[in-house]
């Protein structure tokens, strides 16, 4: 069913006061158009940020598809098409004819209505009782989720930002719930000018992530908020920027898991492949530290790395790592490797007949990996200022205090770069060790986007031809690119979009 890009945000009032158990007054009436519901109270505005399921997950396909950090194959593809539907291989292969009309894309909408939850607080918070203090802790939340899910969209959807992209098309500026604000595209310099003025506002939060003992990251707070500071200015390449803010995001919350002690296989899964066959054999398959159900946040809730609860997730299921990837990891010391990549996960999407083996990487179930703001990529973003302004030494002893919470103790745990260019190439492989599917879609932008041509990356992949209903296995391969400076970093937007808009939102020009 298509919703129309007006009723976005009548669907997300709606769907948030009926999505709460709460009996107040407010969480109960059911909205309209000209009549909506009236918070009077800080407590009641406080309820809807509490809200954790309206905003933790982030269905961005970009990010599982479109990089090098995915595996998807031809010979894969050809044994088994099961697991996967034609918008993978679109995402995959970098389509602009087709995905317009991928009608599960839900990226989009979902970032949309975060920013008119976000709008609806900063609306109300004037005029609802409370104290000084509540009012603006909630002002501060209401910024930084709007110039969270904005830096979200416009990393997906509009070329990166530069003095030669500003006048682009950027996306409407949603800054109140009217239903009549304008949709027209904004030029991309003022999505960025509202992304900071958002941040501006968000900086002033005074709330400590720990609170009472625990750790409160499910909403902003003074080490997320510098956390994602952090990210926005290493994506804008300015690196002084970038440390400044990664250094008060770890001077506020530092806490590292060690993979050596705190780690743990969650449970074991059995599958017998090639059933009734002479090489019919029954495989184990060792799933990482996370619940079987994927309905229970509590692990991920109890993640102690997180500055700010977000998540990557993933309606197929799999993430397919690239034999790219994989080469990264040091497979006998490595720890990430041992709990996250999963041998034979394949087995589990149901390629069992004929068997093809190939694993998968696991986080949190099957489908969901951290992507808000971390320790480790705070420490990342600090080594990497410090190897792009000619600090390597100083660099790679950062690295070396996550790397000594990732791996077996040894002389492999220490890194030694006595170049910048050296640093730059060893930070930059283990920011993809760590941080694979959740950053490399961004990381590529803004690698591309910068005046150091040694991080360049053209993408290439080797795949079927394909139309708009199915893939031509009986075709020969060819070779798919997304060169350096091409269009196609900005993902098409639905077509829903711009048919419900009346045409006022246009698609990027490819």
């Amino acid at each position: 069913m298509t919703i129309s890009y007006k009723h976005i945000f009548r669907v997300a009032l709606l769907s948030t006061v009926l999505g709460f158990s709460a009996c107040d007054k407010f969480l109960e009436e059911r909205p309209s158009k000209t009549s909506s519901v009236q918070a009077t109270t800080a407590a009641q505005l406080e309820a809807l940020l509490n809200n954790t399921a309206s905003f933790y997950l982030e269905a961005n396909r970009s990010a599982i598809y479109a990089t090098d950090d995915c595996g998807l194959s031809a010979a894969m593809y050809k044994s088994s098409a099961s697991p996967f539907n034609m918008a993978a291989v679109q995402f995959a292969t970098w389509d602009t004819l087709y995905l317009q009309d991928d009608t599960q894309e839900t990226f989009w909408n979902n970032e949309f209505r975060k920013i008119f939850h976000a709008n609806m607080v900063l609306s109300l918070v004037g005029a609802v009782s409370g104290t000084a203090e509540q009012k603006a802790t909630l002002t501060a939340d209401a910024h930084f989720i709007r110039a969270y899910s904005y830096f979200q969209l416009a990393t997906t959807f509009c070329l990166p930002y530069n003095e030669a992209s500003k006048n682009e098309l950027g996306l409407p500026i949603k800054t109140s719930t009217s239903f009549e604000e304008p949709l027209k595209r904004a030029p991309l310099q003022d999505v960025y000018k509202q992304i900071e003025s958002d941040l501006t506002e968000a900086l002033k939060i005074t709330q400590p992530l720990v609170q009472e003992g625990r750790a409160r990251h499910w909403r902003a707070n003074k080490a997320a908020v510098n956390g994602f500071a952090a990210r926005y200015y290493l994506t804008r390449n300015n690196y002084a920027e970038a440390q400044k803010y990664a250094q008060l995001a770890l001077d506020e919350y530092s806490v590292l898991v060690d993979y050596n002690t705190e780690m743990r296989y969650g449970r074991t899964q059995s599958v017998v492949t090639d059933p009734g066959k002479p090489e019919s054999k029954t495989v184990v398959l060792q799933y990482p530290y996370t619940h079987d159900n994927q309905t229970d946040l509590t692990d991920m809730i109890g993640w102690k790395e997180f500055l700010y609860f977000r998540m990557l997730n993933h309606g197929s299921w799999w993430y397919i790592p690239s034999q790219g990837l994989l080469n990264l990891y040091d497979k006998d010391h490595d720890l990430r490797y041992r709990y996250h990549i999963v041998e034979n996960y394949s087995y589990d999407r149901g390629m069992i007949n004929p068997s093809f083996d190939y694993p998968g990487y696991i986080f949190f179930f099957k489908d969901r990996l951290p992507s808000g703001p971390t320790v480790p990529e705070m420490l990342l973003i600090k080594a990497e200022a410090l190897a792009r302004t000619n600090k390597p030494a100083e660099a790679v002893a950062v690295l070396n205090q996550l790397r000594a919470k990732r791996m077996t103790p040894g002389a492999w745990v220490t890194l030694v770069a006595t170049t910048p260019d050296d640093a730059i190439a060893k930070v930059l492989e283990e920011r993809r060790r760590e941080l694979p599917f959740t950053h490399r879609w961004n990381d590529i932008r803004r690698y591309n986007n910068n005046d150091y041509a040694l991080d360049d990356i053209t993408l290439t992949r080797d795949f079927y031809p394909y139309n708009v209903a199915s893939v031509q296995t009986n075709e020969p391969v060819k070779t798919y690119t997304l060169a350096k400076g091409s269009r196609r970093f900005a993902q098409p937007i639905p077509r829903t979009e711009l048919v419900a808009s009346g045409g006022v939102i246009e698609q990027n020009k490819y």
